[in-house]
């Protein structure tokens, strides 16, 4: 078995580039649809005259479900042609959002959001997979940073044109309406795409020895196949409390801004404007120098992508407290850090998820993981939320959220020792099932 910490090609497949600046484009638009609507939930909340907890139910609708049918598209992305489901789902999601601005009841909102949720886990499991099957294990690092780059920029676009739309055209629907087109376009440029030569999970080895293990039983050892890989699952647990944290602070951060920080001193477009400008720099910094880190110090640290996550969440706990606490505008020092330190771990966790798993499941591995992060975390954090400001405040929820990140960052630091053996036995896997997935200069080969 080679070790991937020193050997494999480095360089990218043919037609790398063009994947990895469209996916990255889809991402930004995914990113960018998904926060819309915390940009203009007070006005949505104002409109339909409801709670802030039922507001919560959105970002819930939504994520239950993409964490449902998750599953189902990465099941169907090992098997079938992953850029035909890129496709389906960037059409259905950009749709969707659109219909979002025609809601006339809350009741139709929220199924809206629904149909949101399938299209974006059409796209979620399947297209970092791509990538990693395009780009080598020696550089897949800051290929995954340059991909999830979009998370914060897309968020911040989202912040910055839902607020600023919303404001110019004196509706909250006229956000929606604005994503349909590119997302059109860009849905229809995937289903020119070719898809890269990979193996696929009927025709790989069976692991007991046979040559090829019956679609039912292959299943069910794709699955088992991930409980048993630590670095798997101790990465997806700190993911879970990641997102947990983030994606509640995330949803109620415009809210909280604008009701408790400045008291509804300061028009709703200039916080999301402000927000939205801080999250583009410290999320664009803080995802680009996460995933670099990962890459340089894996020579010298085999679990350097686990150490990395874990030191952006161990750090952005004290950077979340000052934002909770501190009297704006001053906070937004605070923002800043913690946006910074929360995207810190975007390269590198979502490396640590491609590499230790093989090609012939690795599209099943992001799906079970989407199921997991999404239905422990941020479907329900919102919600968490919004019930304790209902209750008590918003900095208190913030608070109790907050204490994810310490969990997570522990829980990462726990992985390390698992990564370097996860990695080699992923990359052994892919090389007996006669694929090069360590990035070679193979064929690329339409399904």
């Amino acid at each position: 078995m080679a070790d991937p910490l020193n050997h494999g090609p480095t360089e990218p497949r043919p037609g790398a580039r063009t994947a990895l600046i469209l996916l990255l484009g889809i991402n930004l638009f995914n990113y960018i649809d998904r926060q819309v609507l915390a940009a203009v939930e007070p006005l949505i909340r104002e409109h339909f005259g409801v709670s802030q907890a039922r507001m919560g139910w959105l970002a819930m609708a939504f994520m239950l479900s993409y964490m449902v049918f998750a599953p189902v598209f990465g099941w169907l992305g090992d098997r079938f042609s992953r850029w035909k489901l890129v496709a389906v789902g960037v059409l259905m999601w950009s749709l969707a959002s659109g219909a979002t601005g025609l809601a006339g009841t809350f009741g139709l909102l929220l199924l809206t959001r629904c149909f949101v949720g399938i299209g974006e886990a059409a796209y979620g499991p399947v297209a970092p997979t791509i990538l990693s099957d395009l780009y080598p294990v020696a550089i897949r690092g800051r290929i995954m940073a340059w991909f999830y780059l979009a998370l914060p920029v897309g968020s911040a676009l989202g912040y910055v044109a839902g607020g600023g739309i919303a404001s110019a055209a004196n509706t909250w629907r006229a956000p929606f309406y604005a994503v349909v087109i590119p997302g059109l376009l860009l849905g229809a440029w995937a289903l020119f795409m070719r898809e890269p030569n990979r193996p696929k999970p009927e025709t790989a080895a069976d692991p007991a020895g046979g040559a090829a293990a019956a679609p039912h039983r292959r299943r069910s050892q794709d699955y088992l196949s991930l409980l048993r890989n630590p670095s798997y699952v101790l990465n997806t647990l700190g993911m879970t409390a990641m997102t947990f944290a983030i994606g509640g602070i995330g949803f109620w951060m415009p809210t909280f801004v604008y009701e408790h920080g400045y008291h509804k001193s300061v028009d709703l477009g200039r916080v999301n404007l402000i927000f939205g400008g801080i999250t583009v720099l410290a999320g664009f910094a803080g995802t680009l120098l996460g995933g670099w880190a990962g890459d340089r110090l894996r020579g010298r640290l085999p679990g350097s992508y686990f150490i990395v996550s874990a030191a952006g969440l161990l750090a952005g706990f004290p950077m979340l407290l000052g934002m909770i606490y501190a009297p704006f505008p001053y906070a937004w020092a605070f923002v800043f850090l913690s946006v910074f330190c929360l995207f810190f771990n975007t390269g590198p966790s979502n490396t640590i998820l491609a590499n230790v798993t093989p090609p012939a499941v690795r599209a099943t591995a992001f799906a079970v993981n989407i199921l997991v992060i999404h239905a422990l975390g941020d479907a329900i954090s919102p919600t968490i939320i919004g019930w304790v400001s209902d209750h008590y405040d918003m900095r208190t929820g913030f608070l109790f959220v907050g204490f994810m990140l310490l969990v997570g960052g522990v829980i990462w630091l726990c992985g390390a020792r698992y990564l370097q053996r996860d990695t080699a036995r992923a990359e052994g896997e892919a090389a007996a099932a006669g694929d090069a997935v360590a990035g070679d200069a193979g064929p690329v080969i339409a399904h």
